[in-house]
């Protein structure tokens, strides 16, 4: 009974009018000790206005910008999706769904959640999005944003990609100022090392000349002893 009852309720439900993409899963490329985020692209084909909302089943692990808003007739938005960072196990399937609900905006709105709150069960859509995580392979690099494919960056607005851009540029230069820091720091390590030796070695070079003029004087001193004393001897027999 409760599977006929079923079956009614989806034949009575209205068909996605809403076009997704991608249309069955999101895929999220690791590592993933940071943020990682897929762009799911709502399109509205309809010549009316469209209510969607974006929900969840591991609400905790994601943040979704916007997560619920209209979609004009005629036009499309970009939905960004970002996962939170977690511990990956290549061995555990992701069972995280995504689920995109909708419904036909009237032409006299002026609620939103009035109309969520309105609607009929009959008037809602929605589509269902599974989750699948990878890690990208060793010898993947990261692709510049001009080697992207059309594909991943017609997904993009012209804002989001001069954005991005100008990001990249902002961070090429920021580590080639750190570079310059870097090599000025350890140039100036060098000259301080050096510096340091010299002093060290300064005194110490000193005080053996030094002790090796004290030493030559101290020589000196003797041998004139020795040849006044045998001088002296000499002396004294030729005397006696």
């Amino acid at each position: 009974m409760s599977e006929r009852l079923t079956n009614v309720c989806d034949m009575a439900r209205q068909e996605q009018v809403l076009q997704l993409e991608p249309p069955h899963e999101l895929k999220f490329r690791g590592p993933f000790t940071d943020v990682v985020t897929a762009t799911l692209k709502l399109g509205n084909p309809t010549d009316r206005n469209v209510c969607f909302k974006v929900k969840t089943t591991a609400p905790r692990r994601y943040c979704v910008r916007p997560n619920s808003g209209i979609i004009d007739a005629g036009t499309s938005i970009n939905v960004s999706v970002m996962l939170q960072p977690f511990d990956y196990d290549p061995n555990e399937k992701s069972k995280h769904k995504f689920m995109v609900q909708s419904v036909l905006a009237p032409y006299d709105m002026t609620d939103m959640e009035g109309v969520w709150k309105e609607a009929k069960p009959e008037e809602l859509m929605d589509s269902k999005l599974r989750c699948a995580f990878e890690l990208p392979l060793e010898n993947d690099k990261t692709p510049e944003l001009s080697s992207l494919p059309k594909s991943a960056s017609s997904s993009l607005d012209d804002g989001e990609v001069k954005k991005i851009t100008e990001e990249c540029k902002r961070l090429q230069m920021e580590v080639q100022r750190l570079r310059e820091e870097n090599k000025q720091i350890r140039e100036d390590d060098g000259l301080r090392k050096r510096k340091v030796t010299s002093m060290v070695s300064s005194p110490h070079s000193s005080s053996s000349q030094a002790m090796t003029k004290e030493e030559g004087l101290s020589t000196r001193v003797l041998a004139l002893c020795v040849l006044f004393f045998v001088i002296g001897v000499i002396i004294g027999k030729l005397v006696l």
